[in-house]
């Protein structure tokens, strides 16, 4: 009987940063190192990885890292594990060039331990065979992983949806998964985004012809804002642009380095030769032979779209009868932020479409592909993974509609160890798994202290206030200095400033009274009773950081 553990570190509970554990008698396989972009409560971080502290504390048990797909979500976070571990990875051809781009660009260009499989692939750990099924998601290469173990496959999806239409490097292998069912499933790790959708995907093959459409229809200028890694809506654009003979302008370089990769590979092809061009020419063509693509991670195209709305991009601001085509779904987190941006859109006299207004188009599987995949695995315990905890409950709904029972459903929290023992599956403990914040060249080193001062800042701004004593002398050398930022207009609250300079006089002349004197506590005293009376006057709650310099005046004496 197999010792079995199933550790999720990241991608429960939360739509991103996916990284499973799979542990099978001594060896850790690792299924995907993704990231996430952080929402607008994480001031100023850059992203959101998965803690390491379990692998580091097991590091000589890991086989090996699969990826199940190129995008961030699943690949972001490799580079930052691989700074601290040596570790094969593998994935697809186009996957495994897309982590290689991540380590570039993340500064770890020695690396190389990078081995590209393919849904023929069987790799042997110790006696533990590893295998790949390709399914359908909107980046090419897309593959399931499957750990047979003595229990049964361990398989985890990745993220995948099913298209009939779908072909070449999209196409989903109904036969290896069917196998893999017959072969016996021990236990299903299955993406839960769509588990709530009350409408089903349609085609690719339609999705291709809403944005043909929508070119033809169109006689402006059209902005195109998608996200970077999306190659199939790319290669979608790239078709409509063809048809309609516009040509393409690229801003930023991300995507020209996704898009140079994936032509290389031949996982992107080009219609004709010089669709694209540098968008220094973008002002030798008509507005009609024009389509701007503006992509980035997450919510970057939005952003990008309400500089070009209030005449702040470098390239491209928005006029009348531009068509802005929003080309990918906004997250649920994003809502507001495309509201007030299609605002702005209309107020430049622009106007908007949303491919998600006219159909469902998600790269992620919807309720019916979500129970084929149950049906065609069959297995024995479902684990819903990657997708808010409504998602996941809504998936275990449909998996116990498919026949699975709720005995055999596990609804985890990241770090929660899924545990196989005894002929019994069930939970066992916990190993740590907070978000660790990634801000500038700094990993883990900013925390809940530092946030909280970052909202507070953003809240109610900061107070600084100086003072310049003489301890020995026990008196104040230069009296009080107030600056605030963020916090009031110094000009029309001259009186509230002069109480608070009363304030830290007062408390300075106490403490320095005091024979024993304490510096953290005269600068509590400060906080506390400046905190109060601001609080009275103004109902805010600045950052109060008090200043003591110390001086020893001597009085010097001719000889």
């Amino acid at each position: 009987m197999s010792k079995i553990k199933i550790i999720p570190l990241g991608g429960i509970r939360e739509n991103s940063k996916s990284m499973y554990i799979v542990e099978v008698e001594d060896q850790i396989f690792i299924l995907d190192v993704g990231l996430m972009y952080p929402e607008n409560e994480l001031f100023g971080i850059d992203a959101v990885i998965p803690d390491f502290t379990y692998l580091r504390e097991n590091a000589d048990r890991i086989a090996g890292v699969f990826l199940s797909h190129g995008h961030e979500d699943a690949i972001g976070g490799l580079p930052y594990l691989l700074d601290e571990f040596d570790l094969p990875v593998f994935g697809s051809e186009l996957t495994i060039e897309l982590a290689k781009l991540q380590n570039q660009n993340h500064g770890n260009s020695n690396f190389d331990d990078f081995h590209v499989v393919g849904q023929d692939t069987e790799i042997d750990f110790d006696g533990i065979l590893i295998n790949f099924f390709q399914v359908t998601h909107t980046i090419p290469e897309s593959m399931g992983i499957s750990i047979r173990t003595d229990e049964g496959n361990i398989v985890y999806t990745g993220n995948f949806k099913f298209d009939q239409s779908a072909h070449g490097p999209y196409k989903t292998d109904f036969n290896r998964i069917s196998d893999i069912g017959k072969e016996g499933v021990f236990a299903l790790l299955s993406s839960s985004i769509e588990a709530e959708s009350q409408e089903e995907n349609v085609s690719d093959k339609r999705v291709q012809k809403v944005v043909n459409e929508s070119f033809i229809q169109t006689d402006g200028r059209i902005i195109v804002a998608a996200v970077k890694s999306n190659i199939l809506r790319i290669q979608q654009i790239l078709n409509a642009a063809s048809l309609t003979n516009r040509k393409i302008f690229v801003t930023g370089n991300q995507l020209t380095d996704i898009l140079d990769t994936a032509v290389k590979l031949k996982k992107l092809f080009l219609p004709e030769k010089n669709l694209i061009k540098p968008i220094s020419e973008i002002d030798k063509y008509r507005d009609d032979q024009i389509v701007v693509l503006e992509t980035g991670s997450s919510g970057e195209p939005i952003k990008t779209l309400r500089r070009m709305a209030t005449k702040q991009h470098q390239h491209v601001n928005l006029k009348e009868d531009d068509l802005v085509y929003i080309a990918t779904s906004p997250s649920i987190a994003m809502e507001v932020t495309v509201a007030e941006t299609e605002n702005l859109i209309y107020r430049a006299g622009a106007r908007v479409e949303k491919i998600s207004d006219k159909i469902k188009a998600s790269g992620h599987a919807t309720p019916e592909d979500l129970q084929l995949m149950i049906n065609l695995l069959n297995p024995r315990f479902f684990i819903p993974v990657q997708g808010e905890y409504r998602m996941l409950a809504a998936h275990a709904d449909l998996a116990h509609e498919a026949g699975i029972n709720y005995s055999h459903i596990f609804l985890l929290s990241n770090g929660e160890v899924l545990e196989y023992h005894k002929g019994k599956m069930s939970s066992t403990g916990e190993v740590p798994a907070d978000d660790t914040l990634v801000d500038g060249i700094g990993i883990g080193d900013v925390g809940n202290i530092v946030l909280r001062d970052r909202r507070l800042l953003s809240d109610d701004g900061i107070l600084v206030a100086v003072v310049t004593i003489d301890r020995k002398k026990q008196k104040i050398v230069a009296d009080p200095h107030i600056v605030t930022r963020g916090f009031i207009f110094v000009k029309e609250n001259y009186d509230l400033i002069n109480e608070a300079n009363a304030i830290v006089k007062k408390v300075v002349k106490k403490n320095l009274k005091d024979n024993d004197f304490d510096w953290s506590s005269i600068k509590s005293d400060i906080r506390d009773d400046l905190s109060d009376y601001l609080f009275k006057q103004t109902k805010r709650n600045p950052i109060i950081l008090p200043v003591i310099m110390e001086v020893n005046q001597r009085r010097w004496y001719d000889n």
